[in-house]
């Protein structure tokens, strides 16, 4: 299941390698900056051509829906236009033998407070009971660790108008308004006061404010990637309006996320999130706490690649809840000095999650849990033992713990590479 990405990482770390190994001309200066260049659009997840830059989230992933996904995508640069881009991606899964696609573009409105408007068409998948703050922008990671086990997915066509304004260089707005059509791709119905759905329209719209206190830096320019200023608290509202383009659904959502983190040697992070949803509110769009243990008897049979900020010894689809927190210590000791190539990082971590659901019943055919007598689970890492590869221990307790002691156990690859 891993090879893969697996293949893609080699791939990537040797073509990366390949590049600052060139030996020293008189051009050195130039060859450098067109290096450095690469380098840093490749560490955002871009390969750069003159125009337009290729988007190497497509180019391989794997669920367990889709099996492997794959496809191409990419985004016009600034040698194009300083004020106009256009977007768009097209992968295929081999499991579903399904296309999917999204095409967009999106226009600078003011330079000074970076504002954009956008208007996008998404045809695709998303994971049942994932939540995305509109702020967090572009993320990259040369895999995702929890994607390989996902198997509750609903499609969706969405149709979509975004602004993002910067109020001041450290309070980031986006606003969006969606009309989505939604077809869970598992056995689901919702109970509501004019029978069961288990298809359906909404009708969204979205405002999220992000704000870093001691960010004083000025506005920057797109795909660049600044160093983080903690700490980031965002808000995010989402509103559903029934009746409003034959929109099926009315239900409210208050998103919060706080992350702090202290230290240089030895690095303290904690990340609070939390969520509160009301209205007629379907499973789709309900929340987990982002599980990231598979349904298998054995430890060995569960042994994955750990995630980023997941629970990885809670089951997939385990709970769900229409309000929930969860608050995330992690603390990162000074990375052991072997060698100048081999530095291994133990990093201590413990996560806790409480929520609940009012009306369960209303989801048929579908089973989970209530997180209100609050879930534990502590454990270590050890990362970066060999080509960005580590490992990692966790260990489920109190309320939620399991009576066989290796079903609380989750032993998973951890993989960090930074470019």
């Amino acid at each position: 299941m891993l090879k893969p990405y697996v293949f893609f990482l080699f791939f990537s770390c040797t073509f990366v390698v390949q590049g600052q190994a060139s030996s020293e001309t008189p051009s050195q200066p130039a060859q450098d900056s067109v290096k450095t260049h690469f380098v840093k659009n490749l560490g955002n997840g871009y390969i750069p051509t003159k125009y337009f830059n290729f988007d190497l989230r497509y180019l391989i992933k794997f669920n367990q829906y889709e099996g492997i996904r794959t496809g191409i995508g990419g985004i016009t640069n600034e040698a194009f236009s300083e004020k106009f881009r256009v977007n768009g991606y097209g992968v295929y899964g081999f499991r579903d033998h399904r296309f999917k696609y999204s095409v967009g573009g999106s226009a600078r409105l003011n330079e000074p407070t970076n504002t954009w408007l956008g208007l996008s068409y998404t045809d695709d998948l998303q994971e049942t009971g994932s939540t995305k703050f509109l702020t967090d922008k572009r993320f990259f990671q040369f895999f995702e660790p929890r994607l390989l086990n996902i198997n509750l997915f609903h499609k969706h066509i969405t149709k979509a108008l975004t602004l993002g304004h910067a109020i001041t260089p450290n309070i980031q707005t986006e606003t969006e308004w969606t009309l989505s059509d939604i077809d869970p791709t598992y056995n689901y119905n919702f109970v509501t006061n004019n029978g069961l759905l288990h298809a359906f329209r909404l009708s969204t719209a979205k405002i999220a404010v992000q704000w870093q206190p001691l960010n004083t830096t000025e506005i920057l320019e797109t795909h660049s990637k600044p160093k983080e200023q903690f700490p980031i608290i965002t808000l995010q509202y989402t509103k559903s309006f029934k009746n409003l383009l034959n929109s099926d659904l009315a239900f409210s959502k208050w998103d919060f996320r706080t992350i702090y983190q202290t230290g240089k040697e030895h690095i303290s992070e904690i990340t609070l999130v939390a969520g509160v949803a009301s209205g007629d509110i379907p499973l789709t769009h309900l929340y987990h706490a982002y599980p990231n243990n598979i349904n298998k008897e054995t430890v060995m049979q569960r042994f994955s690649v750990a995630g980023i900020n997941s629970f990885e010894t809670m089951f997939f689809n385990e709970f769900f809840s229409d309000r929930f927190a969860t608050l995330q210590f992690k603390h990162f000791l000074k990375p052991f000095y072997i060698s100048n190539r081999y530095k291994p990082q133990l990093v201590l971590i413990s996560r806790y999650a409480i929520g609940d659901t009012k009306h369960p019943e209303r989801h048929e055919n579908v089973t989970f849990g209530s997180l209100k007598k609050g879930y534990t689970e502590s454990g270590f890492e050890i990362n970066k033992l060999f080509f960005g590869f580590g490992l990692s221990f966790t260990y489920r307790y109190g309320a939620y713990h399991l009576p066989q002691i290796d079903d609380n156990v989750a032993f998973k690859f951890t993989f960090n590479l930074s470019l």
